[in-house]
């Protein structure tokens, strides 16, 4: 596996060499201070082109870069819609396991460029586009403290999901109740778990990119309380998943809204959960709901 001292040479020496590319960046974890440093961690570096188009009508220059093992660019790609604008990405990984997400980036968008991430490091400049870059920060990611009105909709929005959650469970429609547990249940959850861990650090760190780093915020108790909530593939397990997430959410719920200075709805919550047990407990005959 080739080193990084390598890489960003290779990476440096093509900027160099090749007049289109005007400037090159780094940004990523590798220009973040608290990210622990491992052999998986990708390298973020994008070039500011003069001339984009003919990058990309000769894929082929990308070859120096070394023998590849999967080249993926998402901006030429059907199955996702492109999302840079006017720039074009190469996501690579290489044979020796370095992995590589190469940005060009049209050179008169750097002024708005520069605005977009405060981890971005300039490695090479020739035409001085970036005059003055302040050192790299994680603020921008670190976990924003919410308003009442933003905690009280992550309250309301996890609740009423846990509907569709019990329907689809009481329906035996399992992929339905398990995408609405997955994909918007738990990420409340996660939301609330992660302004906790905001109070309790004074909204002073990031907790990841995809809370990767949240298991090193929380107690070994609420770790454990929210593996729970991952369930296994029966509806008897799914079923236990569910309440395992009210739970976690009640008591994280209970101390955010402490830190806020307003009121837990606890009435509610009792409610919902009352009648999560009432669906499931209902027979699958059942003609109407027991008040």
């Amino acid at each position: 596996m080739r080193s990084e001292k390598e890489m960003m040479e290779l990476f440096l020496e093509t900027a160099r060499t090749d007049d289109r590319i005007r400037a090159a960046t780094l940004e990523g974890s590798r220009t973040n201070p608290n990210v622990p440093r491992d052999l998986f961690q990708d390298y973020d570096i994008s070039y500011l082109v003069s001339e984009l188009e003919s990058f990309k009508a000769d894929s082929s220059w990308i070859d120096r870069f070394g023998a590849r093992l999967l080249l993926q660019t998402p901006e030429a790609m059907e199955l996702f819609p492109a999302e840079l604008g006017r720039r074009f990405s190469y996501l690579i990984l290489f044979e020796d396991g370095n992995k590589l997400d190469l940005t060009l980036i049209p050179a008169d968008e750097a002024e708005v460029y520069v605005t977009e991430d405060k981890l971005m490091q300039v490695l090479l400049d020739k035409d001085g586009l970036f005059p003055s870059v302040s050192p790299s920060t994680d603020e921008d990611y670190h976990v924003q403290r919410p308003s009442e009105a933003f905690f009280s909709d992550c309250r309301n929005e996890f609740w009423m999901t846990s509907t569709y959650v019990a329907k689809g469970l009481w329906r035996r429609e399992i992929l339905f109740a398990l995408d609405h547990l997955n994909e918007i249940m738990r990420p409340m959850l996660l939301q609330m778990l992660e302004w906790k861990v905001g109070f309790e650090t004074g909204f002073s760190l990031s907790v990841g990119k995809n809370r990767k780093y949240l298991e090193s915020c929380v107690s070994a108790d609420i770790w454990d309380g929210l593996m729970q909530t991952y369930p296994g593939s029966s509806y008897v397990e799914i079923w236990e998943a569910l309440f395992a997430a009210a739970k976690l959410f009640r008591e994280t719920g209970e101390e955010v809204a402490r830190h806020l200075g307003c009121l837990y709805p606890t009435s509610e919550d009792e409610r919902m959960t009352e009648y999560l047990h009432q669906v499931m407990e209902l027979p699958r005959e059942a003609q109407t709901f027991p008040r």
